[in-house]
């Protein structure tokens, strides 16, 4: 999987999952903000990474990460270390 099908799996997963319009999916947007997460919500992103790109996260993981961008950069890495 290139690093582009891996952004647009993220972008239409959290898109669906969170109920907000794709387009304001951009790397640099805040992550937490733009979908709106509490405690559990990240509990809900953690499973939805799980499933679709094989490997586990904790909440450790998510510390630093600030925009999509961030995001992408973490699933993408652990991705290909999988």
């Amino acid at each position: 999987m290139t690093n582009e099908e891996i952004i647009e799996k993220i972008r239409t997963t959290l898109a669906e999952e969170f109920e907000v319009d794709i387009e304001t999916i951009q790397p640099d947007a805040p992550l937490m903000e733009t979908l709106e997460l509490d405690s559990l919500d990240l509990v809900d992103m953690v499973v939805l990474v799980e499933k679709n790109f094989g490997f586990n996260m904790t909440g450790q993981d998510f510390v630093g990460i600030k925009t999509f961008q961030d995001f992408y950069d973490l699933v993408i890495t652990r991705t290909k270390a999988a």
